[in-house]
């Protein structure tokens, strides 16, 4: 991918219109794509012909399957880990990246989903300092500073998509921290769409109801007593999938949804409407 300053620029200027087949793919950053909600977001860009650069904690072997099963959907997808709780090493995660790029042929990439998450159990009456400093550096700092560090590596016209949780919406017995922490990820979202519109970077978030991951210990997924209680409050009458969140990422990253900026969507399938 030769070096460039925006895909949209490039394919629109006039009488130097690539052909189809000469336009450069496109390239997204997804973190915590190992797994999950990530890991379909990975696979449903890839089915879109856009690579992935994605991030993993410790689960090397689960990284490697989702490069893996993004080759055979269609694109490319290289692994990296990052904690994303730890912002000292941000500096040098961006190097990793610029490495990754420059091995494509490009400097810079189009899109970045900020998935990366943990979950808590806390309340208000049994909360600590510590959980409240974890959940803050992955949820809040962490989604911060990481933007901020790979800013430069974005492409102008390029798009950001912050995952949040329907749990900002609806309070639930412990979720005091985990809930609020993500309610500050949509305000930032919508910070994020108003400094970055002279870029033309377009920044949404997606609020993904209660999923049936192996995320808080696949509680959902795993407890046929809890699936079947979300389920009861959920109009389609089932807890999600990651495929049912995966394609919206995919989607709010397109050049379809160009026109919609700092909103946000829930994809929880009508819970607790």
């Amino acid at each position: 991918m030769p070096p460039h300053t925006s895909h949209r620029e490039a394919n629109t200027m006039e009488n130097t219109q690539a052909p189809v087949s000469q336009i450069a793919p496109r390239i997204a950053l997804v973190t915590g794509g190992s797994r999950g909600i990530g890991r379909n977001t990975v696979l449903c860009l890839a089915k879109r012909g856009v690579r992935s650069i994605f991030t993993y904690r410790a689960n090397r072997a689960a990284a490697d399957n989702t490069a893996a099963l993004a080759a055979q959907a269609g694109a490319p997808a290289i692994a990296l880990p990052l904690d994303t709780g730890d912002a000292s090493t941000f500096d040098r995660f961006a190097d990793s990246v610029r490495a990754v790029l420059a091995q494509t042929g490009a400097d810079r990439f189009d899109y970045l989903v900020n998935n990366a998450g943990i979950a808590s159990t806390a309340t208000l009456e049994n909360g600590t300092a510590a959980e409240l400093d974890r959940q803050f550096a992955v949820h809040f700092k962490g989604v911060f500073l990481l933007t901020q560090t790979l800013l430069p590596l974005i492409n102008d016209g390029g798009r950001i998509v912050n995952v949040s949780s329907g749990l900002a919406r609806v309070a639930m017995n412990g979720r005091a921290i985990y809930g609020p922490m993500k309610a500050a990820v949509e305000a930032l979202t919508r910070y994020m769409a108003l400094e970055l519109g002279a870029r033309r970077i377009a920044v949404n978030v997606v609020a993904p109801g209660a999923i049936a991951t192996d995320f808080s210990g696949g509680v959902v997924r795993d407890n046929p007593e809890v699936n079947k209680l979300v389920a009861s409050h959920t109009a389609l009458g089932r807890a999600g999938l990651p495929e049912d969140v995966g394609p919206v990422i995919a989607g709010l990253l397109s050049d379809e949804f160009g026109w919609v900026n700092a909103q946000r969507i829930e994809v929880a399938g009508g819970m607790q409407i």
